[in-house]
């Protein structure tokens, strides 16, 4: 078993918010708490370390109690260059990435992506979930791997590549299905955001 000690945990919030007018979406309130502190709140009952990845705005993020990290690539280079960047830091065994507008991902994400990669002895693992049209779709940012990737994700960058599972493609990388599609919803835009604030705030406790 990998034990919550060996894992960081890396929360993506580099981007540029273009969808959402160009905003820091870490920053933007959900239930009064920043999105990025929902998904720092709930990352470190699973995992023994934390980190933030921003470009931007960096003071608010270092508030939040944990390292953070800009991106080691240049031009908002999407969420690889996240990856990176936490890789390059990482002093665990395992990195996992969670996205900073998600802020109700399951409880048990880490546990089962690491399950998936101590049984199957692969180098990584990512989240699936069944939409309502029946399709089973990947969520590459929900992402466990190894921290010995960093070199390849070095090389794979330095082409050009930005794709995360074109990068995992090339390792193998076990995938997990989650039940609860709703889990994994993610506020992009701003009328994404007004429908997050329907939802029940789901800030975690030491008592679950």
């Amino acid at each position: 078993m990998i034990a919550p000690d060996d894992i960081t945990g890396l929360i993506l919030a580099g981007g540029r918010g273009s969808r959402m007018g160009g905003v820091d979406k870490g920053l933007q309130n959900h239930h009064g708490v920043p999105l990025a502190m929902h998904a720092l709140l709930r990352l470190s009952l699973q995992v023994g370390h934390v980190m933030i990845n921003a470009n931007r705005n960096l003071a608010a993020y270092e508030a939040m109690g944990v390292p953070v990290w800009p991106d080691a690539l240049a031009d908002f280079a999407g969420p690889l260059a996240g990856f990176l960047a936490g890789l390059e830091r990482c002093e665990t065994p395992y990195l996992v990435t969670v996205p900073c507008d998600s802020p109700l991902f399951p409880a048990d994400l880490v546990a089962r992506l690491a399950a998936a990669v101590d049984v199957q002895g692969t180098d990584a693992a990512m989240a699936s979930t069944i939409e309502a049209d029946g399709v089973e779709r990947a969520q590459p940012v929900f992402c466990m791997m190894k921290a010995t990737l960093l070199e390849s994700l070095v090389r794979f960058t330095q082409a050009g590549g930005r794709k995360i599972d074109r990068w995992t493609a090339r390792h193998a990388c076990a995938t997990v299905r989650f039940d609860d599609a709703r889990a994994f919803f993610n506020a992009n835009t701003l009328a994404e955001l007004q429908q997050l604030q329907g939802s029940a705030p789901a800030l975690p406790s030491a008592n679950g």
